[in-house]
């Protein structure tokens, strides 16, 4: 086996080895993923987490990863108001963008 050859064995088995061992990392500029909280009654609830806002003349809202429109219903509650920041749900609950997400 020529010596070129062999360099080139060497270092493909660096690179391949290199890319089994390393780790999966998760991106840091990606929306939290929400929380599992339990409920006075031992129940456990998934926390709503408010992704991102599209405003247009029909505002979308983007809540667990999943979009929504005025009117629809995430986790019970109908979304009564998409503002520029936050979404108002009928059971009273508001949720917000984090500010570093609303900054400019």
């Amino acid at each position: 086996m020529s010596q070129n050859k062999l360099i080139l064995l060497v270092l493909s088995l660096c690179v391949f080895s290199g890319l089994a061992s390393a780790k999966s990392l998760r991106d840091p500029t990606l929306p939290g993923q929400g929380y599992v909280t339990a409920s006075s009654g031992g129940e456990r609830v998934e926390s709503l987490v408010l992704n991102s806002i599209v405003k247009s003349a029909s505002p979308h809202a983007v809540i667990n990863n999943q979009i929504f429109s005025v009117g629809e219903r995430v986790d019970g509650a109908r979304i009564e108001y998409i503002g520029k920041s936050y979404v108002n749900l009928s059971d009273g609950r508001k949720l917000k963008l984090f500010q570093s997400i609303t900054e400019r």
